[in-house]
């Protein structure tokens, strides 16, 4: 209570940490220390000093599922893309036509094509574009594949593409020829 009282009588203004917790996730400031004893026996000020408070309070969004009819649903239990931040984690995406929940075709090339066009849809729906993907990852039913895939590829990611890694993998769901994750900067 001394130190509320003396911080009254010196007119301090005083911040309510948990009014600004609930408004904000992060706060920052800037400020110094002082201290003052007696007539002038004892008299000290801090350096200044930076502070970051970061809210733990449990209404703070940490993620948000993101979710279109305008690509296929997830398979399981996971979103067809999460925003955390400033950034994007697409799930991987299969070729399959939305409305029908079947493949394009049998081919990898159609399958890459459909893929792509429906990341570009959960892209779109989180509001980030192809342009905002900062790394894919793509998987590969047959490693053979790799020419026709980047052929295609490369008509939607433009210069400076993307970071990649690309694996052949034992297998894919549903049997598909290729799936495709990416995260984004949003």
């Amino acid at each position: 209570m001394g130190w509320l009282a003396a911080a009254r009588s010196l007119h301090v203004a005083l911040v309510d940490m948990g009014a600004l917790r609930s408004r904000s996730q992060v706060a920052l400031g800037i400020g110094f220390v002082s201290v003052a004893a007696g007539t002038s026996s004892l008299c000290w000020r801090s350096n200044p000093f930076a502070s970051l408070a970061i809210s733990t309070h449990s209404s703070a969004k940490i993620k948000e599922a993101v979710q279109t009819e305008k690509a296929p649903p997830a398979l399981g239990p996971y979103s067809q893309a999460i925003k955390t931040n400033n950034l994007l984690f697409v799930s991987g995406v299969l070729g399959l036509v939305p409305e029908t929940g079947k493949f394009v075709s049998e081919n990898v090339e159609d399958q890459t094509e459909q893929v792509l066009k429906n990341m570009g849809e959960i892209l779109k729906a989180s509001g980030a574009s192809y342009s905002s993907v900062v790394k894919t990852t793509i998987m590969l039913a047959d490693l053979k594949d790799f020419k026709k895939v980047n052929e295609i590829y490369a008509k939607y990611f433009t210069l400076p593409a993307p970071a990649r890694s690309t694996y052949q993998v034992a297998a894919l769901p549903m049997d598909a020829r290729i799936e495709i994750e990416c995260i984004a900067a949003i």
